[in-house]
């Protein structure tokens, strides 16, 4: 694919508040495999992932299917054995199950558990392993700190290094760079390459993902950054952006999701003035964005999620300055304060109250629990004397035990319960019955998805920024 230094695209319109990118045709012809991996157009050589999770395994897959031979690498031995018999163990991801049989099949695609026997063995090494937040809300680096000192020795002349773990501005170079040197021995724009490329992909459309958005990358030198591109050149079918350093590209990933971090939190405070004001927040957001300058996001019941709660941490780690970052985060954290208020203004208090909440998980449709909202609500919940059933269509029973709540069987009957909350939007609320719960008074759609449902006669619908009704 092509390597610019700057998008070709500033964006696809944003009328009506809609996003529909293309998806880019391959266009690599059969490429040519190469012992030892220069960055020569038309060629291919051997990568190593480090950490083999719901966004790794797509890429090692990806890269397999672009010819490349790749070294999956992870802690986990259950991981690396699925992989060696040629299955995923995300089976969520549309696509992969078959995308990792291929690779496997084709003798592309291995698993290993040695981080440093993987880089010894490899042109280039791709390290996607979790940095999230500690207690403070300060970046953790255990995991990445771990996988950066098990490469590090494997590395040997010509290696080419890549973070695409989202990182603080200035981490690549500061931090991770002088730590492989030492470990490897390597001079960084030598004989050692070095950048930073951030994943930019969303769970359940990851292979579209990256057939879609412009690839960012961010050496510590311009050798590194030449070689990275690259390498993405030859494994992608969107475009490559090679950027002026790794800092532009740290900072690139941190700007977009604390965008949407804020974005979210101007919403969620336009739909607690059109509570005030007796206004549908829906329909005022659909009418600016008719605007193509205007693209607001959707209010709800808080943020969740790998990204969008914690990097903005990482910007503010090194910028407290950032009052409006900020003041983001603690406007959708508060949504869920302000959900139980709700609760216990319709309810008289919460002691003793059975209620139920459906979407455990951070996102409907994706099985993980990272920064979910349900998990404080439940919290909030309990901490005011509530009783809590819970239930979410990708989570067994054991698993709704293990965030804090009892687990309520889809369609049983739940007699006892005087609330229902929604904290995803997942399609199957749209069969929920009302009769099931023959004390049900209150309704708290947490994302606004439920605006149609027929509530019988004294069952109160709240939703967020929008008019209160009841049913009848």
């Amino acid at each position: 694919m092509t390597i610019t230094t700057r998008p070709s695209r500033s964006g696809p319109s944003l009328l009506g508040g809609s996003i529909d990118v293309p998806v880019n045709p391959c266009q690599h012809e059969a490429p040519r495999s190469v012992q030892s991996w220069t960055g020569e157009p038309g060629t291919v050589g051997s990568v190593a992932l480090v950490g083999a999770g719901k966004m790794g395994l797509p890429l090692a897959a990806q890269f397999a299917g672009h010819g490349w031979q790749v070294t999956a690498v992870d802690v986990n031995p259950a991981v690396v054995d699925a992989i060696n018999e040629g299955r995923s163990h995300v089976a969520e991801e549309p696509g992969l199950v078959e995308a990792v049989a291929e690779a496997h099949a084709s003798g592309r695609l291995r698993a290993t558990t040695n981080g440093t026997e993987a880089a010894r063995s490899v042109d280039v090494v791709v390290v996607i392993v979790p940095v999230m937040l500690n207690d403070r809300q300060q970046p953790d680096y255990r995991y990445m700190d771990a996988a950066v000192e098990a490469v590090g020795p494997g590395l040997h002349p010509g290696s080419l290094v890549v973070f695409e773990t989202t990182l603080p501005v200035g981490d690549t170079r500061g931090r991770f760079t002088p730590a492989l040197e030492a470990a490897s021995g390597l001079k960084v724009e030598d004989d050692l390459f070095v950048a930073f490329s951030p994943e930019r992909l969303l769970s359940g459309h990851v292979f579209q993902n990256l057939a879609t958005y412009p690839k960012l990358v961010g050496g510590i030198g311009p050798a590194s950054t030449a070689r990275a591109a690259a390498f993405y050149a030859s494994v992608l079918d969107a475009e490559v952006v090679a950027m002026s350093k790794a800092e532009a590209a740290e900072f690139a990933k941190l700007a977009e999701t604390t965008y949407r971090d804020v974005n979210i939190a101007l919403a969620n405070e336009f739909a607690n003035y059109a509570e005030r004001v007796g206004v549908d927040i829906l329909e005022v957001i659909s009418a600016a964005n008719s605007q193509p300058y205007s693209h607001i996001h959707q209010p709800g019941i808080g943020v969740g999620g790998h990204c969008i709660p914690v990097y903005p941490h990482f910007l503010l780690s090194r910028a407290p300055e950032m009052t409006l970052v900020d003041a983001s985060r603690k406007a959708n954290d508060g949504q869920v304060d302000r959900a139980i208020a709700t609760l216990e203004g319709a309810l008289d208090g919460l002691e003793g109250v059975e209620v139920l909440v459906l979407g455990l998980t951070y996102r409907d449709g994706v099985k993980e629990l990272a920064y979910s909202r349900a998990i404080p609500l439940i919290d909030g919940l309990h901490a005011r004397g509530a009783r809590v059933l819970a239930f979410d269509p990708l989570l067994d029973a054991g698993e709704v035990v293990q965030v804090g709540a009892v687990p309520w069987p889809w369609g049983s009957a739940a007699p006892s319960v005087r609330a229902i909350v929604t904290q995803t939007a997942d399609p199957a609320w749209a069969s929920l019955d009302p009769a099931w719960f023959a004390e049900l008074r209150v309704v708290l759609d947490g994302r606004n998805s439920l605006g149609d449902l027929a509530l019988p006669a004294g069952i109160d619908y709240h939703g967020i920024g929008v008019p209160s009704r009841t049913g009848g």
